[in-house]
């Protein structure tokens, strides 16, 4: 512990100071004195002298005694002072401790919330929740700082997120071409729209709906190319058939041009049945005639023909069994 320094100088030395003028006292006494002026200065000076010499042991008792104060209270908070010290160390030593404890906390801390961002990332991927799971890639750069980490993070999820599009697209173009081999284009339109609206930044699912069209336009044409090659090879069952196929797809417009080509197909139709159906009957071949005559009733009800025929297919059956004819069989 350091030395008291006192603010004031001893009083020994104090002492001293006052011998000084009534020293100069005593001696300008002498020699007023010896000058004959009297004697007062001199009694002056030695009574002074006198004063202070009676005042010195009071002095030195009063240094003594101040002295003794002073080591007693140097004695008394020596120990105080040591053990502020020590304390002050200790406390130096446990804050040390504490930042030490703070920082490997933070970092435990740190490490924890880390992997538990990384199981949520991993949780929103299964669950297909793409969005999420990117937002929580994010925070693993801006929160965590681990940048190239969440670059991977997102080149995952972007690249299952895609692996995933691809699946429902596929499914869905699988739907679209059963309906569209079944000629049901209702029904791919449908499905290619759903897929369009459910993955609207999908190249490939946008232009869905589009594809079923042109498809559907593409057979239309082929059908029409089909058609047209029939009635040019005088393929009238083949070109009915396909006009059959195609009605669906014509237009009122389009209707109306093919109206006149129908109808001759048809009404050729009906004269070749006829003709097969009477010399079916006049060659006595009643299986074919009636089967040639259900036929004409079937896909031309509404014709004298077929009204014709109707009256004579009981006598066909009957014919066919093997009974009389109540009448004779006339052909139509």
């Amino acid at each position: 512990m350091a030395k008291r320094n006192p603010e004031v100088p001893s009083q020994a030395k104090a002492y001293f100071l006052l011998l000084l003028p009534v020293a100069a006292v005593i001696a300008l006494g002498i020699v007023l004195a010896a000058n004959g002026r009297g004697w007062s200065m001199l009694a002056v000076g030695l009574g002074s002298a006198i004063v202070v010499a009676a005042a010195w042991p009071i002095l030195r008792a009063i240094e003594e005694s101040r002295s003794a104060n002073l080591r007693c209270m140097d004695d008394f908070v020596a120990p105080f002072d040591e053990r502020m010290q020590q304390m002050n160390v200790l406390l130096n030593l446990i804050s040390e401790q504490q930042l030490i404890s703070d920082r490997t906390k933070m970092t435990v801390s740190r490490s924890r919330d880390r992997e538990a961002l990384r199981r949520a990332i991993h949780e929103e991927v299964n669950n297909k929740d793409w969005e999420a799971a990117l937002a929580l890639a994010g925070d693993m750069e801006q929160v965590f700082g681990y940048k190239q980490e969440a670059d991977r993070f997102r080149k995952d999820i972007e690249g299952r997120r895609q692996a995933d599009l691809r699946h429902h697209v596929n499914e869905g173009l699988t739907i679209i071409d059963r309906h569209v081999r079944a000629e049901k284009w209702q029904e791919a339109l449908a499905e290619a729209h759903k897929i369009s609206q459910q993955f609207p930044g999908d190249e490939q699912a946008h232009n869905l709906p589009q594809q079923v069209e042109d498809r559907r336009v593409q057979h239309k044409r082929q059908l029409m190319e089909s058609w047209q090659d029939a009635i040019n090879r005088h393929d009238i069952d083949g070109s009915i058939e396909i006009l059959r196929k195609l009605d669906p797809y014509l237009t009122p417009q389009e209707a109306e041009a093919m109206q006149e080509p129908a109808r001759n197909l048809f009404k050729e139709k009906l004269n070749t049945l006829r003709t097969r159906f009477t010399l079916s009957v006049q060659d006595h071949n009643w299986a074919e005639a009636i089967q040639l005559g259900e036929e004409i009733i079937q896909d031309f009800p509404n014709t004298r023909a077929a009204q014709e025929v109707r009256e004579m297919l009981p006598a066909l059956k009957d014919r066919q069994a093997g009974a009389p004819p109540p009448a004779q069989v006339t052909p139509a």
